[in-house]
């Protein structure tokens, strides 16, 4: 019967798709931590002096 996943080489193209697809989120993920900048960087306190100009 046509359709009940039976076929051979239906599954496998299948199973090779989602293993490319599974592939390609995997390199997206990398290369996405690669350029991630951890928050404690991006979050960490700088004393701003500009409003000590003023004061003595």
């Amino acid at each position: 019967m046509q359709g009940d996943g039976d076929d051979p080489a239906v599954s496998r193209g299948e199973q090779i798709q989602a293993a490319e697809r599974e592939a390609a989120k995997q390199r997206l993920l990398a290369e996405a931590e690669a350029d991630r900048i951890p928050a404690e960087e991006i979050t960490r306190a700088v004393p701003d002096r500009r409003w000590l100009r003023g004061q003595p």
